[in-house]
């Protein structure tokens, strides 16, 4: 497969060149995995984090009991925050996805664009935010988890990071979306986390 076509005419000049290094690069790890990583495993990852997925998940534990409620409360505030905020700086910046970005069905209009990466935003602000909390725990959630997923929370919350991590890399390497994108989606999750936390949590 050849070099994708970069459109760069509408960018700010400064901006091309770097535009210019992010589709290379990003094109370059995509051929590059694409005959070794399972196409299958990708997109699991990919349905794994999922608004439609992680979303109604955080309201059942909202509504499983009182105890969960309060606690459940920073997920799911801190999804819809993160939902609101990819989608005006998509609607904003309006990067066309990858050319070679597999078929693909967008659930609302802005995910035809790519800038940044909703699934890295949101798995990083899972993993920011369930880090803060067990720091911080009162050992309600390690009990919870220990009762429930019969694991000491430090493995679940290593487990954690590393599907974030993972799931965050696979957006460049199933074609989905640049190398930048997903690096802002990274950072804006980050800071979601832990806004969550401080303003939520207590």
């Amino acid at each position: 497969m050849g070099s994708p076509k970069t459109t760069t005419q509408s960018s700010p000049p400064f901006l091309r060149p770097l535009i210019t290094l992010d589709t290379t690069v990003s094109h370059f790890l995509h051929t590059l995995f694409k005959p070794i990583l399972p196409t299958f495993l990708l997109l699991l990852l990919e349905y794994s984090a999922d608004f439609r997925f992680s979303f109604p998940v955080s309201l059942s534990l909202f509504l499983a009991s009182p105890s969960l409620s309060s606690r459940s409360t920073p997920l799911i505030l801190g999804l819809l925050l993160d939902l609101a905020i990819i989608g005006l700086i998509k609607l904003t910046f309006r990067r066309a996805r990858p050319p070679y970005n597999p078929n693909m069905s967008p659930a609302v209009h802005a995910d035809n664009f790519s800038f940044p990466s909703g699934h890295a935003s949101r798995v990083l602000f899972l993993a920011t935010l369930f880090h803060l909390i067990l720091q911080n725990d009162d050992g309600f959630v390690s009990d919870f988890i220990k009762r429930w997923i019969k694991l000491e929370a430090g493995f679940v919350q290593l487990g954690v990071w590393v599907w974030a991590i993972i799931t965050a890399t696979s957006r460049v390497l199933l074609g989905r979306h640049f190398l930048f994108d997903v690096l802002a989606g990274v950072i804006i999750g980050v800071l979601e986390g832990i806004v969550a936390f401080l303003v939520f949590w207590f």
